[in-house]
């Protein structure tokens, strides 16, 4: 057995951990639910300790498998979820719970962000005026003050969990610049933060974390994690990276012009750019940067879209597998339209929408109920595709590469590429995110030759590229206008 490497991602739904060598080849996989905790209608958060615990659960999973050959181990990779904040003291420990994506409370934060910075702070973060970071840390700055007197930094849940484990200061807290455009108050180009926006809004500059590229060794597990995670001594950790950095990365968006889907908790849809042009217009685009430091990923995407789908198959008792087994791929004027907007809207913001049925009639059944679903996350995914034409950063001749648990459904993969009229392509790893983040700790220390577009080669088989319909794609032109007007029509009907 070679040496080998262990990549983590902490997702929404769950932290899930895998054992690779450093040809990226999967030898274990271990998995814990994450949980989230949604006290009212407007707060979702996830307490430090557990998440912690779930990092805890997989790496124990691990070496138990592996039992003498976890010696073998040398290097851990940690990506997470990426518009939530935590915050730690001096001592690196936990002064409030992940503040989550999820999480609308910062709303009047998010409205005077845009109030009071405008243009400016889009043409510097690359981001947009969504609930994440910069708004985040308003809310706890002005609602919780006592509380954010105690905080030494802001961080991310990987961060949180590859510091608790080397045992670092508040002062080497670390954020690496994938996160960067989820947090106006950054420079996103320059991969630092903008001075002149955290004086504005009187927020320190000593609680904003370092930044460093993912690559970046922060770290070795220090001696009393080893003895209890069953670690071999000087086992290194990188800084890991942003959850859909880390999937666009193993499904091998690693060249301009390339799009892709990660059909996760969020449904993402991507592209990747050589230049930084962030979305001043539409409102609609982040602008993040790739792992490769010289690539950005201008993105969009639905809050919870893949939620929507969770949510069906738990009030009508039906697991996905059983409803994708009995939807009907085929175009049909007569299925529902749906908006999966349960938290609002995101891009464009619009806190006010929320999630609707519109045409039910008898004979709909929770069939048709699926269908509309995936069809509504298709729908927005045109829009941000024509955005995306539009700035110049794609061409209407791609292909999709589409990851997460999503892009095992055959059906709903098929009804993307009819929507988008694109060729729709899955890469043999669907779940490439602890991978890659596996894959870069090995780079990083120096156990692959190979460059980073070599490595992360997407590997795609015949058998799962999906063509678009051409009869299917005309007709979903025309719905995709009928669910545009239905969108801009909301609030004429509520």
């Amino acid at each position: 057995m070679s040496d080998l490497f262990i990549g983590i991602d902490i997702g929404t739904q769950g932290t899930k951990g895998v054992l690779c060598n450093c040809d990226g080849t999967v030898l274990f996989e271990s998995f814990c639910s994450s949980k989230l905790i949604r006290p009212d209608e407007l707060s979702v958060y996830e307490n430090a300790e557990d998440i912690l615990s779930a990092s805890v659960f997989v790496i124990k999973e691990i070496t138990s498998y592996l039992g003498e050959n976890s010696k073998r181990i040398k290097a851990i990779g940690i990506d997470a979820q990426m518009a939530g904040i935590m915050g730690i003291d001096k001592d690196y420990k936990p002064v409030i719970p992940l503040d989550s994506w999820l999480d609308t409370r910062c709303n009047i934060y998010t409205e005077l962000l845009e109030k009071e910075a405008g243009c400016e702070a889009i043409k510097k973060s690359g981001g947009q005026f969504i609930h994440a970071h910069a708004s985040k840390i308003l809310w706890w700055k002005n609602e919780q003050p006592q509380v954010y007197e105690k905080i030494a930094k802001f961080i991310q849940p990987n961060a949180y969990v590859a510091g608790t484990l080397c045992n670092l200061s508040a002062e080497q807290a670390f954020m690496d610049y994938t996160f960067l455009h989820f947090n106006l108050f950054s420079d996103n180009e320059n991969c630092t933060f903008n001075e002149e926006m955290l004086s504005f809004f009187q927020v320190a500059r000593k609680k904003m974390p370092n930044i460093v590229s993912p690559e970046t060794v922060v770290g070795t597990v220090c001696s009393e994690w080893c003895n209890q995670l069953q670690l071999p001594e000087n086992v290194q950790m990188i800084a890991g990276c942003g959850d859909t950095a880390a999937s666009s990365l193993g499904a091998g968006v690693t060249q301009k012009g390339i799009a892709y889907d990660v059909a996760g908790t969020a449904s993402v849809f991507a592209c990747c750019v050589d230049r930084f042009m962030p979305d001043v217009s539409h409102r609609t685009l982040l602008f993040s940067r790739s792992v490769k430091k010289d690539l950005y990923l201008p993105l969009s995407y639905i809050t919870g879209g893949g939620l929507c789908l969770e949510w069906l198959s738990k009030i009508t008792n039906t697991s996905l597998k059983e409803l994708d087994k009995k939807t009907d791929v085929a175009f049909c004027e007569d299925t529902p339209l749906f908006l999966p907007h349960f938290s609002g809207r995101t891009f464009p913001l619009d806190n006010t929408v929320s999630g609707s049925f519109v045409n039910l009639k008898h004979h709909t059944t929770k069939y048709d109920l699926h269908k509309a679903i995936m069809e509504s996350i298709a729908f927005e995914y045109k829009n941000y595709f024509d955005i995306l034409c539009h700035k110049g950063c794609i061409d209407h001749n791609t292909t999709v590469i589409g990851v997460g648990g999503g892009a095992k459904s055959k059906i709903f993969s098929q009804i993307k590429a009819n929507v988008l009229g694109l060729r729709y392509s899955i890469p043999s790893k669907v779940d490439s995110a602890p991978v890659a983040v596996a894959l870069l700790s090995a780079c990083a220390i120096g156990y692959n030759n190979k460059t980073i577009n070599e490595i992360f080669y997407p590997e795609i088989s015949d058998s799962l590229v999906y063509v678009p319909d051409l009869k299917d794609a005309e007709n979903y032109s025309k719905k995709t206008l009928k669910y545009k007007k239905l969108l801009d029509n909301y609030h004429n009907c509520v």
